[in-house]
């Protein structure tokens, strides 16, 4: 039988830990989203301080 970490932490506690990595993860969508728009901006511009900041 297979031991399932998640299903020896307290329930709340669990979720929790569930909610706070969902949220990291949305947080790092998100920035990372944003990046790669100002990056396709900089090339439109031309802007190649810009780009090499944000690569």
């Amino acid at each position: 039988m297979e031991n399932n970490v998640l299903n020896n932490i307290d329930p709340s506690l669990r979720d929790e830990m569930l909610a706070d990595l969902f949220l990291d993860q949305t947080m790092n969508d998100f920035k990372r989203s944003k990046i790669f728009k100002e990056i396709d901006q900089s090339l439109k511009n031309k802007d190649k301080q810009a780009f090499l900041r944000l690569t």
